[in-house]
């Protein structure tokens, strides 16, 4: 198999020059590989999915575990390659799913099918993608996106943690006011889920419980093969 280098999409952006990308990894056995960067910063890449999946199942789980079973409404902050919204929509109890991104071009790449899971989430009619401010509407008192009736599960991928964020802007919605705004919108029961590219932070986990009746956290290892080793993200599943 000959070497593959192919830039899919580029697009300057209010939050900067995005691009999606294939390319084969020779030190992997040419395996093909999907990335996305914003700027010179990789945001993410096809070879390492394990935790943006276990966001999902974990966050799912604890909402079957707290009695709600069948036609889950469920909310995704973040496309990106989109597998956290795809596990979602693959769990026959999800019966809505809405992903929220504030990239147009990351909703138009998965429009066009540019990515290993084709267009699945933009045709599935369970699924519909948002070209929007996630932080805005979670947190947003008015009439909008997620006021019309509570949800089971709020899903957040969009920064690497709580403290490093995509863009300083993002920062304000680690705080108490605006995870009680959020709070606002998820059943009794449902739950909020947080990806991290970090181990569980205590002082973040300390405020998820002064908003939330409960926070468990989750460290997900998966395999690395570039060190050979392991990787760990981390998942928060609070239960409102």
């Amino acid at each position: 198999m000959s070497p593959i280098f192919e830039e899919l999409d580029y697009e300057k952006t209010p939050l900067g020059e995005i691009s999606l990308r294939k390319r084969t990894e020779p030190r992997l056995d040419n395996v093909l590989i999907y990335e996305v960067k914003l700027g010179d910063e990789f945001l993410m890449s096809s070879l390492f999915v394990e935790a943006e999946e276990q966001l999902t199942k974990l966050g799912l789980h604890r909402v079957k575990e707290n009695g709600h079973r069948h036609d889950l409404n469920v909310v995704v902050g973040g496309l990106g390659l989109g597998y956290t919204a795809l596990t979602a929509v693959h769990d026959p109890d999800v019966g809505r799913l809405r992903t929220i991104d504030v990239m147009a071009p990351v909703i138009r790449w998965h429009q066009q099918g540019l990515l290993p899971i084709g267009d699945e989430l933009a045709v599935n009619p369970k699924s519909e993608l948002i070209h929007g401010d996630f932080f805005a509407i979670a947190t947003d008192d008015k009439p909008g996106v997620l006021n019309e009736t509570q949800v089971h599960a709020i899903l957040l991928d969009i920064d690497h943690s709580p403290s490093h964020w995509l863009n300083q802007g993002n920062s304000g919605f680690y705080n108490r006011e605006s995870l009680v705004k959020m709070k606002a919108k998820i059943v009794p029961g449902g739950v909020f889920g947080l990806w991290s590219n970090e181990r569980p932070d205590a002082e973040f986990t300390k405020l998820l419980n002064e908003v939330f009746s409960d926070t468990e956290e989750h460290v997900v290892e998966f395999p690395n093969p570039y060190s050979g080793g392991v990787s760990i993200n981390s998942v928060y599943v609070s239960t409102v």
